[in-house]
């Protein structure tokens, strides 16, 4: 069987799951150890040198890269499968041979984590691609952490976090969770909580660094702090969503109370969906949670993962970042993930009754009035603000109403178009 090729490592990923199209995932996760090896934040690099373990290693490109793409100095790559045991030992040699301290299991992960918390051994970064939902085993893992370690979580359940499996999402995340327009991000909102939930019952506090998704995976990078920020327990909250006028509507659970009015209460005619008009029944808020509402990037972080990767590619290195994990790095980098507000323009086209508005005219608008608002980073297509929604629709309404314009649409004396 030919090599699979990535990074600057080459492997055979055998007959088990491997998928070409996550590498976005790997490459960030590169970019995540190499930074965390040359002391995240200014801080100083582990004294012991950097420590991963990849407790679902499946062929092992994870642990293979992050030794020796990204400066770890001691791996751990585990999987459940016994079968796939030789396959690892064959794909991770070259750790060993390069000096990279290196251990290969085949334990569940439970086994795996509970004998780290047994031993009171900790590791700087713990890879935990889960399949399903991770819930179970996040506060294991939090316990096997270092202070300032992360934890790079990745859950495929995504029926339960995106409002489709409602009861699941009781059971697994003990958490509520309804359809929602930006459903990728609910999903990685409601994992964060039950790692921020797990943090805080231990007196830790956390720190989200990356956050994203392509609607199949669901993947946070969440470093673990000493203890709680202040103000940090505000974050944990409630998102409402209205699908008859499309408001949301945010709380925390430190401040929860009556919900406000939405459009439809306020009789906000344009808001309304169809059907929804004068003398319809208002429709009951859609309300998630509880759930993160903090921010689910940390640009500072993601700067100094991309400076990183400039300056290894500068010194010779081959390029970590494949095109599109570059173009993920630069679409997380720009939306830091907060506010916890955020609409599709197509929604906004069809209930305004035209296309969407265009999203860069619209961001500018809705700053130059004072309002935060940019593009969302975890779905394309996504506007994400703090405006108050009936102004959201009267600039949308406003920007294409100017677009489409006969004014603007009518030929010039030259053939061209007015634009005036």
């Amino acid at each position: 069987m030919p090599l699979h090729a990535e990074g600057s490592v080459q492997l055979d990923t055998g007959s088990g799951f491997f998928r070409p199209d996550s590498r976005p995932g790997r490459d960030l996760g590169v970019l995540l150890v190499r930074y965390l090896a040359q002391g995240a934040g200014g801080a100083e690099p582990p004294a012991a040198g950097l420590r991963v373990l990849d407790a679902m290693a499946g062929c092992g490109i994870r642990a293979l890269r992050y030794g020796q793409e990204a400066g770890a100095t001691a791996v751990w790559a585990n999987d459940a499968d016994r079968d796939r045991l030789p396959l690892l030992e064959a794909n991770l040699a070259p750790l060993e041979a390069s000096g990279v301290a290196l251990r290969r299991t085949a334990l569940t992960a439970q086994k795996l984590l509970a004998d780290c918390l047994l031993r009171e051994e900790r590791f700087d970064l713990l890879d935990l691609d889960a399949f399903g939902c991770p819930t179970p085993l996040v506060p294991l893992a939090l316990e096997a952490l270092a202070f300032g370690g992360v934890l790079y979580l990745a859950s495929t359940d995504g029926r339960s976090p995106t409002g489709h499996d409602r009861r699941a999402a009781v059971r697994s995340l003990g958490a509520a969770a309804r359809a929602h327009p930006a459903s990728w991000e609910l999903a990685l909102r409601l994992q964060i909580g039950v790692v921020a939930r797990a943090a805080w019952a231990l007196g830790r506090g956390v720190r989200p660094l990356f956050s994203f998704s392509e609607g199949r995976t669901f993947r946070t990078a969440v470093q673990l702090l000493r203890r709680p920020e202040s103000g940090e327990e505000c974050r944990l909250g409630l998102i409402a969503h209205c699908h008859g006028c499309g408001e949301q509507l945010v709380q925390s659970l430190l401040t929860l109370r009556q919900w406000p009015a939405c459009a439809c209460e306020a009789g906000a005619g344009l808001a309304a969906a169809p059907g929804s008009g004068p003398g319809a029944a208002t429709p009951p808020l859609a309300i998630s949670g509880p759930l993160w509402l903090g921010p689910l990037q940390h640009p500072a972080s993601l700067a100094a993962m991309a400076e990183a990767e400039r300056r290894a590619v500068a010194d010779g290195a081959p390029a970590s970042l494949g095109r599109a994990g570059a173009r993920l790095l630069e679409a997380l980098r720009r939306d830091p993930g907060e506010p916890a507000r955020c609409w599709p323009l197509a929604e906004l086209g069809r209930r305004l009754g035209g296309g969407p508005p265009p999203l860069k005219a619209f961001v500018e608008a809705l700053r130059a009035e004072g309002w935060s608002a940019c593009p969302s980073g975890v779905m394309a297509g996504q506007l994400r603000s703090d405006a108050p929604w009936h102004r959201v629709l009267e600039l949308a309404g406003r920007i294409t109403a100017a677009r489409d314009s006969p004014a603007r649409q009518a030929p010039g004396p030259t053939g061209g178009t007015l634009n005036r």
